[in-house]
């Protein structure tokens, strides 16, 4: 088998798909690339109707700022999807204990991607067989995690809480894991229907070797991978859009500086922030400031924790692209009371501190 092995047919890219119009894609895309032209040719549509210029604005500016981590999931999904299964449970390892949460939890802080585009990988990893919670745990790690985003937060509250951060979030992402792991093992949750087991014998070195060999790197192969995973993502990419149009109209008519005045660190101040990060559908280039301002103008880092988490527990998007990813609604609805008691008492310890 080779990187070069065609992706298996799929339903949601083919057949029956074909019959069936995505409305929420057509109608929300429609809503988007309206407001995109409009406010990047600066055209107001009515002057004294202020909140619809906002509207168009805040729309241009989330597309602007998420655009190319979009643009990068779609292509790790094109790259995803012509990877054999094997390869994909191999890198991951072992498909249960702590060794394999370990390294999806570690794989998820290294991908360099905004939470849009670790969402779209995230679903394509479970459909290539990787086990569920090893996904929940990449997920849950991944968001803000990315180099870049860390590097970023080192800039904005300094050393010691940007890796303070990033081990709290680990460890909630591998007790997350084990914890949807033993639900799994309970038959609470279902299994991976996915689900592939390596032979004792598979070495993925070689398998790798062997697979470069045949790689024929042309301009085909680049229109491939592209088509495929513009393909593979429309999913996710509906409700990606569906979640900038929520979140153009919270900005609209709430900005986050109105919130944050209200966020001290007390227990009424942490609830705040769990409300408006639950409310707010926003990338992860979005949480990085307003988490930043938690921690050095409302002296509370608990909040900034959470307000760059727990979006990720109560997350619409996230939670309609895992019930059409698993086929489940158990799933998407335990995240939160999974991965949100773990998040607000680390958050208190620290408000503590």
């Amino acid at each position: 088998m080779s990187c070069c092995h065609q992706p298996e047919p799929t339903p949601c890219c083919h057949g029956e798909e074909k019959k069936k119009r995505d409305y929420l894609l057509i109608v929300s895309g429609s809503i988007i690339v309206f407001c995109y032209v409009l406010s990047s040719l600066s055209i107001n549509l009515i002057e004294n109707i202020r909140w619809l210029n906002a509207f168009t604005d805040s729309v241009y500016n989330l597309i602007t700022v998420m655009f190319w981590g979009i643009a990068v999931g779609i292509i790790f999904i094109g790259i995803i999807g012509r990877m054999p299964r094997e390869f994909v449970i191999a890198i991951l390892g072992k498909r249960t204990g702590i060794k394999g949460i370990l390294r999806a939890t570690i794989a998820g802080v290294l991908l360099d991607l905004c939470s849009h585009g670790i969402l779209m990988v995230g679903s394509k990893l479970y459909e290539r067989g990787v086990s569920l919670s090893q996904v929940m745990a990449f997920l849950i790690a991944s968001p803000w995690n990315s180099f870049s985003f860390t590097l970023i937060l080192w800039a904005m509250v300094g050393f010691k809480w940007m890796i303070t951060f990033l081990l709290l979030s680990m460890i909630i992402a591998i007790v997350s894991g084990l914890a949807f792991e033993s639900l799994e093992k309970r038959q609470i949750l279902p299994v991976n229907q996915n689900r592939i087991d390596l032979p004792e014998d598979y070495d993925l070195l070689n398998e790798s070797k062997v697979a470069i060999r045949k790689i024929r790197f042309n301009l085909k192969l680049v229109k491939d991978v592209i088509w495929n995973g513009l393909l593979d993502s429309r999913m996710v990419v509906r409700w990606i859009f569906f979640g900038v149009i929520i979140a153009a109209l919270v900005r609209t008519f709430a900005s986050p500086e109105q919130f944050q005045t209200w966020f001290g660190p007390t227990i009424a101040g942490l609830g705040l922030t769990l409300l408006v990060a639950t409310v707010m559908e926003v990338c992860s280039e979005g949480t990085l400031p307003v988490a930043a301002d938690l921690l050095t103008r409302a002296n509370a880092p608990g909040n900034g924790l959470t307000f760059l988490m727990a979006g990720v527990s109560t997350d619409y998007t996230e939670f309609m692209v895992l019930r059409e990813t698993t086929q489940s609604w158990k799933i998407p609805l335990l995240l939160p009371l999974v991965t949100l008691p773990q998040i607000l008492f680390i958050s208190l310890i620290l408000n503590s501190l």
